[in-house]
């Protein structure tokens, strides 16, 4: 996930009617499981298959379709508890059980990361990945990074995203309670706080390594809320942005051109220049103009907003996520944390491995297909293995 941005990533679609508790829209977990896909694919990197994720044919990636599915999914589980003033402390109490969770699923990963990191020196007598993705700093600066790991101021590369979540919903119950009475002032406070924290570069901090967060939740927050106050509607029975065509049409168009911008270099390079003299004449801050991902710059930010709205306008989109090949990305992105928590501690114990095996088709097939496998198990194995009987 460290790459230059040049990456388009399916978002999740939006209903318009709200849904029985006992239904559930299989859009938003198709792409969800999608998004892990790909994420998994990017994280073994250069491999075969990683030209065909869609982070090549658009400004956004898989982290931002993630993340603006998960506040879909917050606002979808979590919003009914916050629409009555009795029942908040109920709320807070369901969101801040979730926090737990996945701060306990992160010490998981990083544990579990270790291990195959450690496995995979063991198996090849190559110790490069102890060196890779920050993991040197647990022998540089040893009591200062196992001080640091629990209190999530250092963090592994590649298995760094769930902290961010992790912060995003602990504030949630605030976004929550604006969403059913102030959304415009909560999504207006949102684009400000993305605004100035990218301009004045505002994070939070590493330590002991310098600089801030790789996935800084003061600004990927307008993602999550954007996707909160989406799933609110939902749950109010309505669309947050009603279908419009000439939106439709916007959208479309924008999306079409970052596929020219990211395939076509005439094009690509037309538009750096076009950026650069905008920034030079204009005096515009560089968040608007440059490609980050830790600040989510514009580009970006208007890529991974106008692909959720255009593709949450089609109505093809929900028939084809509700055909029968579809299931297995519905049944990885139903399961989601637990999925994405192997396929994290995986793709660090394979970049080990890749140190040394060779760059075959063969090969990539074997670790890619086999990672997939073994999480298609895992979430198999939590859809379909027969419940205890209390009692």
């Amino acid at each position: 996930m460290h790459d230059v941005p040049r990456s388009v990533e399916a978002a999740t679609a939006l209903p318009v009617t709200p849904l029985p508790r006992t239904q559930r829209d299989p859009r938003l977990d198709v792409f969800r499981g999608l998004c892990l896909v790909m994420i998994f694919i990017n994280h073994v990197p250069k491999n075969v298959f990683e030209d065909y994720t869609s982070r090549n044919y658009g400004f956004s990636d898989a982290a931002e379709g993630f993340v603006m599915m998960s506040g879909i999914a917050a606002g979808l589980a979590y919003s009914a508890d916050f629409r009555l003033r009795e029942r908040v402390m109920t709320g807070i109490t369901r969101v801040w059980k979730r926090v737990w969770t996945i701060y306990l699923a992160h010490i998981l990963t990083t544990a579990g990361a270790l291990a195959l990191a450690a496995a995979s020196v063991l198996l090849t007598s190559d110790a490069q990945i102890l060196f890779d993705n920050n993991i040197e700093y647990l022998f540089n600066q040893p009591l200062e990074t196992l001080v640091a790991l629990p209190l999530l101021l250092h963090q592994f590369g590649y298995i760094n995203i769930l902290p961010l979540y992790l912060v995003l919903l602990f504030f949630a119950p605030v976004a929550l309670f604006l969403a059913w009475r102030r959304p415009m002032l909560l999504l207006a406070g949102s684009v400000a706080l993305w605004f100035v924290a990218g301009v004045w570069r505002l994070g939070l901090p590493n330590w002991p390594m310098e600089g801030n967060w790789f996935f800084n939740p003061v600004t990927w927050q307008v993602i999550f809320v954007t996707g909160l106050l989406t799933g609110v509607a939902i749950r109010d029975g309505r669309r947050f942005v009603p279908v419009l065509p000439w939106l439709q049409w916007t959208t479309g168009l924008f999306l079409a051109f970052a596929l020219l911008a990211t395939q076509v270099p005439a094009v690509s390079k037309a538009m750096g220049h076009t950026l650069w003299m905008f920034k030079e004449f204009t005096g515009v801050p560089w968040n608007i103009t440059s490609f980050d991902k830790p600040f989510v710059t514009a580009p970006r930010l208007l890529h991974i907003l106008a692909l959720t709205y255009f593709l949450s306008t089609l109505p093809v989109v929900r028939r084809i996520c509700a055909h029968r090949l579809a299931a297995p990305f519905e049944l990885l992105g139903r399961h989601s944390l637990p999925v994405f928590v192997l396929g994290s501690m995986m793709c660090i114990g394979l970049q080990g491995l890749r140190h040394t095996l060779p760059h075959t088709v063969a090969m990539d097939s074997l670790l890619i297909g086999g990672g997939l496998a073994l999480q298609c198990a895992l979430a198999a194995a939590r859809q379909y293995w027969p419940k205890p009987v209390k009692g």
